[in-house]
Parts: C-alpha cells; sequence; structure tokens
C-alpha cells in the first residue's frame, strides 16, 4: 500500500466522440495528465489535479497522446506522448512541466523491413521516430522508453534518456537481433514495427538495477542490467503470447508479465500471466539459438523436420515449414552445444530462385551429399503434395509428384516427416501421412514407400490412438537400426495435452502394398512419453506442436517443437535431448 503523501498519476488519451455518445465511457479530460494524492493508501478522487499537456511536442501539438506515465522517488512523472513522439516531465507536488522534449528520431541499416514471407536483415529505415510507449524512471537522473511506434515510427529498441532529453544509450537493432537469434522474429510484423517494444519494467534485485523490455510481437521479456553506461542483457524471456504489462516483485525474486491474447477460440492459449523467478543455476531458456553471419542474426522458426548427419558427430539438420514460403531453409544444427545452435543454412532453390510452393516437413539424407525433402500439399492453396531431391547447395534436381492412386484421397493433412532404408538402387524412402485421408478407416493413417531407382510407390496402414478432445495425428517419422519411430501427438496444449508420444514399428514386420488395394496394418511399440519432458521444459504448460525427432551419428536423440513463426503463438521453441533408455 502506497504511503499517504505520495500521488498516483493517470495519462488520459483523446477518446473516439463516437464512445462518449454511445455511453460507453464516461466524459473525461483527454490529452491530460491527471495527478491523484493518495489518502489511506488509496487515490482521493475527490483531490484531482489536471496538466495540460497540449502546445509540448513539435508533432500534433494540439493534440496530445499521453500514454505511460511512471513516476520516481522525488515524486517527478515522466509521461510519454506517443503518437506525438514527445516525453515529459512533471512534478507531482505543484502540477507544473518541470521539463519536455522530443524523443527523436533514429536511422536503422540491417532491418528485416519487408513482410515477404523470409528472413532478410539487409534493409534501412531513415529518420523514424521512435513514439514511446511505456516508460520507466532509472533512479531520478534517467529514464528508459520502449519505441514501439504507432502512425509513422517505432525505432524496435529503447533509449535511455537523462532528464534534459540527451541521448545516453539507444538499442538499435541490438534487441530485434536478440530477439531474432532465438527464433522469435515476428516476419508477419516486419514492416510494421518489427518486435514491436511495448511494455517495460524497472526495478533493483539484490542491489543491482535491472529493467525489462517487453517485445509484444515477438512474445519476449528482455532483461537488461542497468550498469550506468551501456546496458547489458543477461537473458531473454519467453513471455507468453503478447506482453503488455509487467511488475516486478524484488522482494521475492519475481516478476510477473500480463499477456493480453486470447486465441482460445482457436484452440490457442487463453490471455495469462507468467511469473518467472531470479534463481541461481543455468538458464532455462532458450534451448536453440543461432549464430551470426557477417554480423547479423541467422534469422530462423517454424523448424519442423529433421535427421541426423549419418557421417558428422554432433550435427543435426532441421528444415523450416510453410510460414516462410519465400525461403524455404535447410538449418544445420550443432547438438554439443547448450543451448543447441544453428550454425549455417542452406536456402532451397529452383533454377537459381527461392523455390517457392513448398511446406517442408521432412529431411532425410540422400547418401550423396544431398537430401531428399518431403513438402506438405494443399490443392486449396495450390500447393502440391510431393518428394524433392535437392543437392548439397540446396538446389532442386528431382521433383516427384505423389501418385493418382494416392491424391484421389488427399486432404491438407499430407507428407509429416520422410527416412531413408538402404543406399544406392536399394534405396527406399518412407513417409508419414499426418491424418487420415478420404480412403483411409477412421483411426488410420498411411506410412508410404517410394524406391527412386524403380519409382515404385506402396504403403501400409498405421494405427492411431484414440482421443476424446481434438484429432490424433503423425509429425516425424526417422529410421534407426531395425525400426521406423513416429512422432504421434494429439493438437492440444496446456492442461489439455494428452498425447505427444514416440512409436516404432519394426521393419522385418512390414509388408508394404501397391496402392489402391487392402493394405497391412502394422503393429506398434510404445517407446517414449514426451509429455513428462514437455511440461518440466516449461514448468507445466506443454506445447501442441512437436514436430521434429531424429538420431544423431552416435544414436542420441532429439526432439523440436515448431514456434508457427510467432504467429498466433508463443514463439518458444524447444530443443531437447531425449533420454528413450529410461523409458526402455
Amino acid at each position: 500500500m502506497a504511503p499517504d503523501g505520495s500521488f498516483a498519476a493517470i495519462a488520459m488519451e483523446n477518446q473516439r466522440d463516437e464512445d462518449v455518445n454511445d455511453g460507453a465511457l464516461p466524459q473525461l479530460p483527454a490529452g491530460e495528465l491527471l495527478i491523484l494524492a493518495l489518502k489511506d493508501g488509496a487515490p482521493d478522487c475527490a483531490a484531482i489535479r489536471h496538466v495540460d499537456l497540449t502546445g509540448l511536442a513539435t508533432v500534433a501539438p494540439e493534440d496530445p497522446e499521453p500514454e505511460f506515465v511512471n513516476i520516481n522517488a522525488n515524486g517527478e512523472i515522466a509521461v510519454t506522448l506517443q503518437e506525438n513522439n514527445h516525453v515529459v516531465i512533471v512534478d507531482s507536488k505543484t502540477a507544473k512541466v518541470i521539463s519536455h522534449f522530443s524523443a527523436g528520431t533514429v536511422d536503422l541499416e540491417g532491418v528485416d523491413a519487408k513482410t515477404d514471407g523470409a528472413l532478410a536483415f539487409n534493409g534501412k529505415l531513415a529518420g523514424i521516430p521512435r513514439e514511446p510507449d511505456a516508460v520507466k524512471w532509472l533512479g531520478t537522473d534517467r529514464l528508459v522508453i520502449a519505441n514501439e511506434g504507432d502512425w509513422k515510427g517505432g525505432s524496435r529498441g529503447f533509449t535511455i534518456f537523462d532528464r534534459s532529453g540527451k541521448v545516453l544509450h539507444d538499442a538499435g537493432t541490438s534487441l530485434e537481433y536478440a530477439i531474432a537469434r532465438l527464433g522469435h522474429f515476428p516476419e508477419k510484423r516486419a514492416k510494421n514495427k518489427g518486435v514491436e517494444p511495448e511494455g517495460m519494467e524497472a526495478a533493483v534485485f539484490g542491489g543491482q538495477q535491472y529493467f525489462f523490455v517487453l517485445s509484444e510481437r515477438g512474445s519476449m521479456i528482455a532483461v537488461y542490467k542497468d550498469t550506468g553506461g551501456t546496458p547489458e542483457l543477461v537473458q531473454l524471456l519467453p513471455s507468453g503470447v503478447s506482453p503488455e504489462g509487467a511488475v516486478a516483485i524484488p522482494g521475492r525474486n519475481l516478476l510477473a508479465s500480463a499477456n493480453e491474447a486470447d486465441l482460445g477460440k482457436d484452440g490457442g492459449p487463453r490471455s495469462h500471466v507468467m511469473i518467472y523467478e531470479l534463481a541461481e543455476g543455468e538458464k532455462a531458456y532458450p534451448t536453440i539459438l543461432s549464430k551470426d553471419v557477417d554480423g547479423k542474426p541467422l534469422g530462423w522458426g517454424a523448424l519442423s523436420g529433421m535427421v541426423g548427419d549419418a557421417a558428422k558427430n554432433d550435427v543435426v539438420y532441421a528444415v523450416s515449414d510453410s510460414f516462410y514460403a519465400m525461403q524455404p531453409s535447410i538449418y544445420t544444427i550443432d547438438v554439443a552445444k547448450k543451448p543447441a545452435e544453428i550454425t549455417g543454412v542452406t536456402r532451397i532453390t529452383r533454377n537459381g530462385q527461392p523455390a517457392q510452393k513448398l511446406d517442408l516437413e521432412g529431411i532425410t539424407q540422400d547418401g550423396k551429399g544431398g537430401f531428399w525433402l518431403a513438402s506438405e500439399g494443399d490443392s486449396a492453396k495450390l500447393v502440391p503434395h510431393g518428394l524433392y531431391n535437392v543437392n548439397a547447395k540446396g538446389e532442386i534436381k528431382a521433383e516427384i509428384a505423389l501418385p493418382a492412386e494416392l491424391l484421389a484421397g488427399e486432404t491438407r493433412y499430407g507428407l509429416e516427416g520422410i527416412t531413408a532404408i538402404g543406399s544406392g538402387d536399394d534405396l527406399t524412402l518412407w513417409m508419414a501421412i499426418q491424418r487420415e485421408w478420404k480412403d483411409d478407416p477412421k483411426g488410420q493413417v498411411k506410412l508410404v514407400s517410394y524406391k527412386p531407382k524403380s519409382k515404385e510407390w506402396a504403403a501400409v496402414r498405421y494405427p492411431l490412438q484414440s482421443t476424446d478432445k481434438g484429432w490424433v495425428g503423425l509429425s516425424e517419422i526417422t529410421a534407426n537400426g531395425d525400426y521406423l519411430y513416429v512422432i504421434e501427438r494429439d493438437n492440444q496444449i496446456g492442461d489439455a495435452a494428452r498425447l505427444k508420444k514416440l512409436f516404432r514399428v519394426a521393419l522385418k514386420d512390414m509388408k508394404p502394398a501397391k496402392l489402391g488395394g487392402e493394405l497391412q496394418v502394422v503393429a506398434k511399440q510404445e517407446v517414449h512419453d514426451f509429455l513428462p519432458q514437455l511440461k518440466s521444459a516449461t514448468n507445466g504448460y506443454v506445447l501442441d506442436k512437436l514436430e521434429g525427432f531424429a538420431f544423431d551419428k552416435s544414436g542420441r536423440a532429439f526432439m523440436v517443437t515448431d514456434n508457427d513463426g510467432v504467429d498466433g503463438s508463443s514463439g518458444e521453441t524447444l530443443f531437447l535431448p531425449v533420454d528413450l533408455k529410461a523409458t526402455n
């Protein structure tokens, strides 16, 4: 409870006339700062003082748009005028403006400024107004703003000023780059404010001043140590979906964030609160990140199918799905590092251009230095179901359409994973189809084989587990030793998740038959339940899309979740080793 004699402050934005006329909001003064004295620990609404903020900003001075406030230990109130690109400092005791200044503009180089289905940090933005949202004091002589932007601006970072308006530090592209390294860059917002820093918090933990920057669209919270000079990025926290506000509780070493997105109607998370604890030990997040290439982050996201390198230790390859439609990619991952590190990328091309109409969901090596890729089709979007053979440079050398006998029963839930058995002329590719097609009995899906040498297609049927909510399907297939391993999962999240498991089928028992005839129903054996690990990795909240699974050369197993390119999701990616011995 705040002591009597202190103050509360409210920034009043302009209201639309229709809001007032419809009775949705009471008539309140707009474009003002309201100062309320505290009585008995609560705001005294009978003692409101008004601070007129008109005439201060260079941008639209007649129409101030106050957004956020923060009060320092001296009772001075910092107010951001977001659309006016301005900051005002008010004395709460006298209700007078002490000072004010423009938030200024920035020039940014090396940013992804195009929403084009690709991650490319090579653009330029000149003279961008910062247009600050949240503001926090760092002591009594400095303040930090989150440069979200609105109509015209948003510099994608944060800025520290002294009380006169002198820039002491500007984040430039550093925050956006840090978020991109963790796979949280929101490509669909690339041309519009990028990671969109919005909320902020500042507090002292154990004698150390910290501040926290909330990326609304990247769904991350950046934790910085305030050094008095260049701040030190300590950690990036996965925030849930769309963090808006945060409150620090230093006495308990806690930080809580409020996340506004409510995706319940689409089967996603509801609006929620996240709680973090400052503690000793290894960071819980991230589990995978990318290295820089020529000083810029190797952007990534939406990891799907995986395969281990058959000749190199500690190397796994993963593909990205159709979210990056103009940049289909194969990522090279060093699994010896913790977190795992994406060390390189191979772009998939057709005739020298980024290959389009691909939804890569599976990858396996071809034994010749290249890869076979499985693409999940969707006829409604003119995306074909198919197999693609690419060389080491990612150039498509062969495109194999699914046969008519198979396509006759197609749905949009197509190929999910591909693996190879044998070599040379004896090479056989096996693919998993995610869900039942029109010609499948309920509760059964196909495992489809293809022999590149003879061009023969065949299949078996695989029995799915049942569920009382949502649907169940396959999301990966990989061969190891005498077995084919498949991931079987439901499409549920959080407490509703029931099925995220690994099963195997003995190769010797598989007798694929020609398409169009009777198909063998194979016997499966449960190998591993991923749910306990998924719960412990997120302290209880289970991510939906367990998409990739692979063995490296030594036989170690790894799994990865698909973060949907941070579109309608938290953006979290879990890349984790899997201990199969514990369940065998």
